[in-house]
C-alpha cells in the first residue's frame, strides 16, 4: 500500500468528472495494479464524447479533418487521429471506428459540442449527418493480459480480436460494442454500453473475472503508458507531433486535410522543439501539474510536468511532461521541482 498523501494526482481529467458510479473498487491500488498487469482490470470511463456520422460522404468528409487515414477504413477497423487547426495544432484527440453504415468518433468527455461545431462548420453540400450520442452510452475500459480470454469466456466474439479492430456483440441480452484499443500498454478493450444497461453489463463483466479498479489507478497506468489526456497533457497550444504519437495517429501519405501543410513541413524538417515524455522519479510524492523540469545543477528549464501519479509497480512517482528537444532521449537525467526540493528523474520514452 502507498500512503494516502503519496496518491497525489495532478491530472484532473474530464473523465474523472463523468463516472457512472458503478460498484466500489478493491480500494487497494496495489491489487488494482496487479490485476492490470497479471489478469484484467476494469474501469468506468463514464460518458465519453460520441459522435455518429452517417451518409454516403462520411468517410471522405471526416478524412479531410483528421491527421490519419479515414477514407480507407473498412467496417470493423479503427484508427487514432488528431483533429487539427490550420496551423497544425491539436484541436482534439480522437478515435474513429468504422461500421457498416456509419463512423463513430470517440473522445474524452466534454468535447461533443466542440467537435460537432468544428465538423458542421465546413459542411456545405456533402451527404453527411452528425448524430450526438454522448448521452446515450457509457464506456468501460478493461486492460491486462487476460482481457480477451475473460471476455471470450462471457460469450463475446473477441478471442482473436486484433488491435484497432472492433465488433458488435450481445452480453446478457444487451447490445454492446467491444473495441480493441491498447491505450495502457497491454491488451485493452473499450466497451460501449447503452446507459440503461450500464449496471447490468458492469456486473456481468465483474462476474466474468474483470476486477473493478479506480480512476486513480487508470490515471497512473495511462501516464506510465505515455497515453495523454487532451486538455491536461495536450492542448491547442501543441503541434500534432509534440504528442509523440506520430506513428499511431498521423499519416504522411493521405493527402490534403486541414492542418496538413505545417504538419508535413515539420516532418520534412525532422523534428519539433518539444515533445511529451514519461518521467520516472526517484522518490515521492508525485509532483504537481506545472512543476518545472530542470537540468541537474542548473537553473535551465528542460520542460514542464503536465500530469503525475504514484506508480505502484515501481513504488515511485511517474509523470508526463512536455520536454525540450535537447533532453528528449530516453535515459536523460533531469530533476523535477517538487515544492522546495528537486527530485531526480529519468526520461522514459515509448515512442
Amino acid at each position: 500500500m502507498v500512503a494516502g498523501d503519496q496518491l497525489n494526482l495532478s491530472s484532473k481529467s474530464h473523465r474523472q468528472n463523468s463516472m457512472t458510479a458503478q460498484p466500489a473498487t478493491s480500494s487497494d491500488p496495489a491489487d488494482e495494479f496487479a490485476a492490470a498487469t497479471n489478469s484484467a482490470a476494469l474501469f468506468d470511463l463514464g460518458q465519453r464524447t460520441q459522435l455518429e456520422l452517417t451518409g454516403a460522404d462520411r468517410q471522405k468528409y471526416l478524412h479531410n479533418f483528421c491527421t490519419n487515414e479515414i477514407r480507407n477504413l473498412r467496417p470493423g477497423q479503427s484508427c487514432e487521429a488528431f483533429v487539427t487547426t490550420i496551423q497544425g495544432k491539436i484541436k482534439a484527440h480522437i478515435f474513429v471506428f468504422a461500421e457498416e453504415n456509419s463512423l463513430w468518433v470517440d473522445a474524452l468527455p466534454g468535447y461533443e459540442d466542440l467537435l460537432f461545431a468544428h465538423f458542421d462548420k465546413y459542411l456545405i453540400t456533402e451527404d453527411v449527418q452528425f448524430e450526438r450520442r454522448s448521452n446515450a452510452y457509457v464506456e468501460f475500459y478493461t486492460t491486462g493480459p487476460e482481457v480477451l480470454s475473460r471476455l471470450a469466456g462471457l460469450g463475446l466474439p473477441v478471442g482473436d480480436l486484433a488491435t484497432s479492430r472492433h465488433v458488435r456483440a450481445t452480453l446478457d441480452s444487451h447490445s454492446i460494442a467491444v473495441r480493441r484499443v491498447d491505450w495502457l500498454g497491454g491488451p485493452g478493450c473499450l466497451i460501449q454500453v447503452p446507459v440503461a444497461a450500464a449496471t447490468a453489463v458492469w456486473q456481468s463483466l465483474v462476474a466474468g473475472g474483470l476486477q473493478p479498479a479506480s480512476p486513480e489507478t487508470y490515471n497512473a497506468l495511462r501516464i506510465a503508458a505515455g497515453f495523454p489526456d487532451y486538455g491536461v497533457d495536450l492542448t491547442e497550444d501543441n503541434l500534432a507531433q509534440e504528442a509523440a504519437r506520430t506513428n499511431l495517429a498521423i499519416s504522411f501519405t493521405k493527402g490534403c486535410y486541414l492542418g496538413q501543410e505545417p504538419i508535413a513541413r515539420i516532418d520534412s524538417m525532422g523534428h519539433v522543439n518539444q515533445e511529451l515524455r514519461i518521467l520516472r522519479l526517484q522518490s515521492g510524492p508525485a509532483p504537481a501539474a506545472g512543476a518545472k523540469v530542470l537540468m541537474p545543477g542548473e537553473v535551465r528549464e528542460a520542460g514542464t510536468v503536465t500530469s503525475a501519479a504514484w506508480d505502484c509497480a515501481a513504488n515511485a512517482p511517474i509523470a508526463l511532461a512536455i520536454i525540450k528537444r535537447n533532453y528528449l532521449p530516453a535515459g536523460t537525467k533531469l530533476n523535477v521541482a517538487c515544492g522546495e526540493q528537486e527530485v531526480a528523474a529519468t526520461v522514459f520514452s515509448r515512442s
